[in-house]
């Protein structure tokens, strides 16, 4: 089992920036992939960004792409996802997920381990 603890969401105002955290304690060695997905209200859920947790290689939604980066600590554990030039649109509950089963995906169907959801809202 791995566990997923997110934090860092908040209220900021447009144009703004956040850095998303996500620890990952338990049977992380078994990790291949984590990924940063979102959901607005009223919403379904949505791939925000991915990285090879071994590799490092990285993929981006194109609604983020060039303002966000994803990063990744291997000794703490750790995922972060720098959010810069924040727009409204950005604006949902954020989740931190891990995969044991693939390298790379864009797909929320593809990850067993979920966080529990860190809010962000970017005012107007």
């Amino acid at each position: 089992q791995v566990q997923l603890v997110e934090s860092g969401g908040g209220l900021v105002q447009a144009g703004g920036s956040l850095r998303l955290s996500c620890a990952a304690s338990g049977r992380t060695f078994s990790m291949y992939a984590m990924g940063w997905f979102r959901q607005a209200p009223g919403k379904e859920r949505e791939f925000v960004a991915v990285i090879s947790w071994i590799g490092g290689g990285t993929g981006y939604a194109d609604s983020v792409k060039g303002r966000f980066t994803i990063s990744r600590d291997s000794a703490k554990n750790t995922l972060y996802l720098q959010m810069n030039s924040l727009k409204p649109e950005d604006t949902a509950v954020y989740y931190c997920a891990a995969s044991r089963s693939v390298v790379v995906s864009t797909t929320s169907g593809d990850y067993e381990y979920w966080g529990q959801g860190t809010q962000v809202t970017v005012s107007s």
